[in-house]
């Protein structure tokens, strides 16, 4: 059919996110400008004349990753081609870098057939979130002390290339709350909790023991009211992340698949308790 496509303005990030709530994807109520900031170029719609009628996000880090989300078209507009343009335009934008995304379980065929290889499978854990009322270790301290270099060096361990400008707007976001685990003065663990249109997700959470992934979460929490809903993005590999989220009665509620087109990048991956967001990674 008939549509163009073509680059989104900052100020059209926010139908895309839209778009994704209404496919019961519960993003944060301020995730649009910092997907913005990773890259600016990177989220593309389709208009059938004036009219919206699909999206797609190839955000590529400096050229060295790429990784495809919000991959959606209007639901009176499927069926008709616009999502096979709009992804052959994803994936000309992020040509030449290694690709990743996070594939739901009734699309990961087609991307099986356009060269994306499994390389683990995620699942959201859910639970109202509890308080115990007990003061919090004192190593953990505000994500605003630690050095933002010192944040960006540990963050490459656990993210395959640069994001520094994401980082920044992801930490700073209103209505979130980023802690760290500093001891003395190294940086072992960190996490963010940020609203979204159900309850809270606390992503990235990143930690070198479980016991610190743990007492990061529970301080995390400690920060919503009780009862909000909170919910965990759990490589599942790490098995120590998966007791964490099932010791604090989460429940499964989701499920991705990590994908890959080109070499799978490195990662720590028994250092990640929770994925930063299923739309960049």
């Amino acid at each position: 059919m008939d549509c163009t496509l073509r680059t989104m303005r900052h100020d059209e990030i926010p139908l895309a996110i839209e778009w994704a709530a209404q496919e019961g994807w519960n993003p944060g109520l301020h995730d649009a400008a910092c997907f913005h900031a990773a890259d600016p170029d990177g989220f593309l719609i389709a208009e059938h004349g004036a009219e919206p009628v699909g999206c797609i996000s190839a955000v590529s880090y400096a050229g060295r990753f790429g990784f495809i989300g919000l991959y959606i078209v209007a639901p009176a507009w499927r069926g008709r081609g616009i999502g096979h343009r709009l992804w052959a335009q994803a994936m000309a934008r992020l040509a030449g870098q290694p690709i990743g995304l996070d594939g739901v379980p009734v699309q990961q065929d087609n991307y099986r057939r356009s060269g994306f290889e499994q390389a683990w499978t995620n699942v959201r854990f859910a639970a109202a979130a509890t308080h115990g009322g007990q003061a919090a270790p004192q190593q953990i301290v505000p994500l605003a002390a630690v050095d933002f270099d010192a944040l960006c060096r540990d963050d490459r361990r656990v993210f395959p290339a640069a994001r520094e400008a994401f980082l920044h707007a992801w930490i700073t976001m209103p209505e979130a709350t980023g802690l760290a685990w500093l001891a003395q003065g190294r940086l072992a663990g960190w996490g963010v909790i940020r609203r979204c249109r159900q309850g809270h997700k606390i992503g990235p959470l990143v930690a070198d023991e479980p016991r610190i992934a743990d007492a990061l979460y529970t301080a995390l929490c400690e920060k919503v009211p009780a009862g909000d809903e909170v919910s965990l993005d759990v490589p599942m590999p790490n098995a120590h992340a998966v007791t964490l989220a099932k010791a604090h009665g989460l429940h499964s509620v989701f499920e991705t698949a990590r994908m890959y087109a080109g070499p799978a990048p490195a990662c720590e991956l028994g250092r990640v308790y929770g994925i930063t967001t299923f739309e960049l990674g």
